[in-house]
């Protein structure tokens, strides 16, 4: 298993908007071969924003890599810079590979 994971800093009174944006795009992750499970989920708020991360499980490292070689991936991220004025700076992704599970 892989997971990899967007985490967002945005902005007070951004939220709804930020959420409606994930809800209504077209994520075409269920094209890709490897494709496991995606979750977007909100976490604590500060005096500056909330934080927000985004994950995507994978079969595997290459089914990822596949993924953002894609041009499903080109498509899904090509009016990804619209939404940038509803967070604080660059989303940050972090990559896992799973050790072990139960």
């Amino acid at each position: 298993m892989f997971l990899a994971m967007n985490r967002f800093r945005v902005l007070p009174g951004s939220e709804a908007a930020f959420e409606e944006a994930w809800r209504a795009r077209d994520g075409r992750l269920g094209e890709m071969p490897g494709f496991v499970e995606f979750h977007l989920l909100r976490g604590p708020s500060s005096d500056g924003h909330t934080l927000y991360a985004s994950h995507t499980i994978w079969r595997d490292e290459a089914a990822f890599q596949a993924w953002t070689t894609s041009e499903q991936f080109r498509s899904v991220h090509r009016s990804a810079g619209e939404r940038k004025v509803l967070y604080d700076g660059h989303p940050e992704l972090e990559t896992f590979t799973d050790v072990e599970g139960v």
